[in-house]
């Protein structure tokens, strides 16, 4: 089987079935990083979601008929997150889909681009989007790719400020929102394995 063959066949079956449920979704993380020309390695997919049907174990029945294993992990009325799920199966790369609880989140989705990811055509974050996520995440790696994706795209480093603004001013109050809670969905949250 091709190289990515497995990841590709999870993603494509992710993406239908958001798509057939009407919720809308964008790859984030290093796969729309390597989109925007930033590579780094990665084993598994990230998609950015607002809708919380997706924390519905009902909505992933269908892939754990299929042998994928479902972890939903929900956040609490503290965390930035509504939650994530977790997909994973014998020969498949990780998938996790970050469910998002604000505004200017469901407009990151709003602003996603079509492109094709291992041959899955799949809506993708703006690299100014990509940079409003990873500050909002606020990992070290996060700061490199914030760095790596404004300086690969010119259009993204001018723009950046102008495009997202209002999400930023939108976001818990302006700036300061950049130091957040750090949530821990895979350590310790509540969850419900399916």
């Amino acid at each position: 089987m091709p190289r990515g063959a497995h990841r590709l066949s999870l993603l494509g079956r992710v993406a239908a079935l958001l798509r057939e449920r009407q919720i809308p979704f964008a790859v984030v993380g290093a796969a729309a990083m390597a989109v925007r020309g930033v590579s780094r390695s990665t084993r598994d997919v990230d998609l950015l979601v607002v809708d919380s049907e997706c924390l519905s174990p009902a909505t992933w029945e269908s892939l754990r008929l299929e042998g994928i294993a479902v972890s939903i992990r929900r956040g609490d009325a503290d965390d930035p997150l509504a939650g994530a799920v977790r997909l994973t199966g014998p020969g498949h790369a990780m998938l996790d889909i970050i469910v998002g609880r604000a505004a200017w989140q469901a407009r990151v989705l709003e602003r996603a681009s079509p492109s094709k990811i291992e041959e899955v055509s799949v809506p993708v974050a703006t690299a100014a989007d990509l940079v409003l996520l990873k500050l909002y995440a606020g990992g070290p790696q996060d700061a490199w790719d914030d760095y790596s994706a404004l300086t690969a795209d010119e259009q993204s480093a001018s723009t950046w400020f102008t495009a997202t603004r209002g999400d930023v001013d939108d976001s818990r109050g302006g700036i300061r929102w950049i130091i957040p809670a750090k949530a821990r969905y895979w350590e310790g949250r509540d969850h419900v394995d399916c």
